[in-house]
């Protein structure tokens, strides 16, 4: 690897770019950045070939949550653009009757006009308790979900309802691999990540303490080590 090595970044639902912005810095320094878009429609097989057909020819691919899952489908689409490979907080099963139950939920409440209040209450079940009350963490999330706004969850909601079962393809996945979950994720647990480890050879597993399900944004330093030995992998 050299450290021209471009590094996509693909947030999550209800994501924008600032929930990479304690990491692009030192991500910067080592080369080119970019931060895809994923809130643009289509399933998640037409937003992963959306975001190859804007990204470098080769690069280093990291996600969060849904935006991990949109990475699961980017290599199988796409294995030999991909050079290194991060998976934080997030997921390879594939829709569930049940899941499908709660996202129709969200959605019905997000076109009822609820997005807002719906956004201000999902925040504590997302963060660590000791994090709960923080103010402003809270106004990060607030400004994010402003970012993408209500037309774009729901599209991002019904791309997440689309996802395939990647489990098959992590046996296939061939490069350095960084799997990141937090000891206090409710929103993704951390077996999902266990499973997500164990079943790519070789990948390099991280639990991060004191820590619920935006790991970027609430220990942005212990993410930040771990992308950077991710790169020197």
């Amino acid at each position: 690897m050299t450290d021209a090595l471009p590094v996509v970044l693909v947030p999550g639902l209800a994501c924008s770019p600032r929930v990479f912005a304690a990491q692009i810095p030192a991500l910067w320094r080592r080369g080119p950045i970019c931060v895809a878009n994923q809130a643009r429609g289509g399933d998640m097989a037409a937003i992963a070939r959306r975001i190859l057909a804007e990204a470098p020819l080769r690069f280093a691919l990291a996600g969060h949550s849904m935006g991990g899952a949109i990475v699961l489908e980017m290599i199988r689409q796409a294995p030999e653009r991909i050079e290194r490979l991060a998976l934080l907080n997030s997921y390879a099963r594939p829709e569930t009757p049940q899941s499908g139950e709660f996202w129709r939920g969200l959605i019905a409440r997000v076109k009822a006009g609820g997005y807002c209040a719906m956004m201000d209450k999902m925040f504590a079940g997302a963060v660590h308790p000791l994090r709960a009350n923080d103010v402003h963490l809270k106004a990060i999330v607030t400004d994010m979900a402003d970012d993408v706004g209500p037309d774009a969850f729901v599209r991002q909601v019904e791309a997440i309802m689309t996802r395939a079962d990647s489990r098959p393809t992590l046996a296939t996945i061939k490069c350095p691999t960084l799997v990141l979950t937090s000891d206090t994720d409710n929103s993704v647990p951390s077996q999902m990540s266990v499973e997500i480890a164990n079943g790519i050879a070789g990948a390099r597993f991280v639990t991060v303490p004191d820590c619920g399900h935006l790991s970027p944004l609430e220990q942005p330093q212990a993410v930040t080590n771990a992308l950077r030995d991710w790169l020197e992998m």
